[in-house]
């Protein structure tokens, strides 16, 4: 069963065209995906993503169990930054900055790998709640905040904040963070998908559920593309000890996450995907904070780990070990 499960994850489509990207990146291929055309699949995505958990929290009563688990992606998206922080300057001797601006990414989640994931957990018939959607989305800011924090000492360091590198953009930070495009279009497609119901996404499945495999192995292309070219450009700027960070990171998430999935006895399908979210290394919300407020930290640094390092390894490896995970800590 786990060996049938991690095949059926490594050698699906999805998987197979990342794969195909990354090589073609790093074999210096001019296959390109124009940008504006993978802006709207991501587009497309997440409002698919978000229609579907809405449909389905329509159909589910969001008790004590949604409540707890809400809190719990509060904690760890907020913890998370800190271990993280501490675990570069330790392994990796990142300077302050540059490891709070990584940091952050590693306690926000990425959303293609909770889609991912979700199609796994399809393909082995384990079934999950509509409302991790919303999990999802909770999760998405509380570590640009903690990576701020984090961030603090090193501006003053540097003679940074005097000069308004925080405080003076704090509201625009604010309103960057949460009014994010991806922030945005997840949440109000849940809204949408809450209010409508199955009899509205009915009406919208021929383009909604029907492509959404298709889109998704073009999306996967791309970021195979993107993944590649970050570790072909961006790895001068990393040692060993921040490569490595890219991979036990993940890991270390996923084993806090596991901690409290059995505290909280849900099912195997909900923790799976929390501790997907928790291992999960955002390339989208948290870069376009960062740019914002730490423009002295290095994109070739924090996008190489969480693009180009990370995101391979939890696409490739990591999604079966965290179905395997919730399987193991619930006893299914």
């Amino acid at each position: 069963m786990s060996l049938d499960l991690a095949l059926s994850t490594l050698l699906s489509p999805i998987v197979l065209f990342f794969v195909l990207g990354l090589i073609a990146a790093l074999l210096r291929s001019q296959m390109t995906v124009p940008e504006a055309f993978a802006k709207g699949l991501a587009l497309y995505l997440m409002m698919a993503i978000g229609l579907k958990g809405g449909v389905e929290m329509s159909k589910a009563v969001l008790g004590p169990d949604f409540i707890f688990l809400a809190l719990i992606a509060l904690i760890l998206s907020f913890g998370l930054p800190f271990l993280a922080y501490l675990a570069l300057r330790l392994t990796s001797g990142m300077d302050r900055i540059n490891a709070a601006a990584t940091a952050g990414h590693y306690g926000s989640i990425s959303i293609v790998t909770y889609v991912a994931a979700t199609q796994a957990l399809q393909l082995a018939g384990i079934s999950t709640s509509g409302y991790m959607v919303a999990i999802a989305a909770v999760m998405e800011v509380p570590a640009i905040m903690s990576a701020l924090m984090l961030a603090r000492k090193g501006l003053k360091e540097k003679g940074a904040i005097g000069e308004g590198a925080i405080g003076s953009e704090r509201g625009e930070l604010v309103r960057e963070v949460m009014l994010n495009a991806s922030v945005v279009v997840l949440v109000g497609a849940l809204l949408i998908g809450w209010i409508t119901g199955e009899a509205g996404m009915e009406k919208i499945s021929p383009f909604f559920v029907d492509p959404f495999q298709g889109v998704l192995c073009l999306f996967l292309l791309d970021m195979g593309l993107s993944a590649g070219r970050g570790l072909r450009q961006g790895w001068r700027d990393l040692n060993v000890g921040a490569l490595g960070f890219g991979v036990y990171m993940p890991l270390i998430s996923a084993m806090i996450a596991c901690g409290f999935c059995y505290v909280l006895n849900i099912s195997a399908g909900n923790a799976a995907l929390l501790i997907t979210l928790a291992a999960s290394a955002s390339y989208i919300a948290v870069p376009a904070a960062m740019r914002l407020a730490l423009p002295q930290a290095q994109p070739s640094i924090y996008l190489t780990l969480s693009l180009g390092v990370t995101f391979p390894f939890n696409l490739t490896l990591g999604i079966p070990l965290y179905i395997l995970l919730g399987q193991w800590i619930t006893g299914l």
